[in-house]
């Protein structure tokens, strides 16, 4: 895989994945106090982690990596794909607040 590829996803087929899929995973970078207010399950692993925590992330299922508006998951996805060959990782194009605006407005994202 071209490790320059990112693989994106926009909201209501990520919503239809989790609804309808046990086999994938969903991971949330974002800080603990934006997890608190709003997520979509899943796992949380902070950006900041992500480089010590990529034994955690599974490489036999599609994981869905997301953020605030997407910036954080895409370079996330990027240093996996080149640093630890990922090649399962997607990620949410335009983040949860992309995600809320489309799917669910009442979402408190910020």
């Amino acid at each position: 895989m071209d490790s320059s590829v990112i693989k994106g996803v926009q909201p209501g087929k990520l919503k239809e994945m989790i609804e309808t899929r046990d086999d994938i995973l969903v991971i949330d970078l974002r800080p603990e106090e934006e997890v608190a207010k709003a997520n979509l399950g899943g796992i949380h692993i902070p950006l900041g982690e992500i480089d010590k925590r990529a034994k955690d992330i599974p490489r036999d299922k599609l994981v869905f990596m997301y953020c605030k508006d997407g910036q954080r998951s895409y370079m996330a996805i990027m240093f996996l794909q080149q640093e630890h060959q990922f090649e399962n990782l997607v990620h949410l194009q335009g983040g949860i607040t992309h995600y809320a605006q489309v799917l669910d407005p009442s979402m408190d994202v910020f």
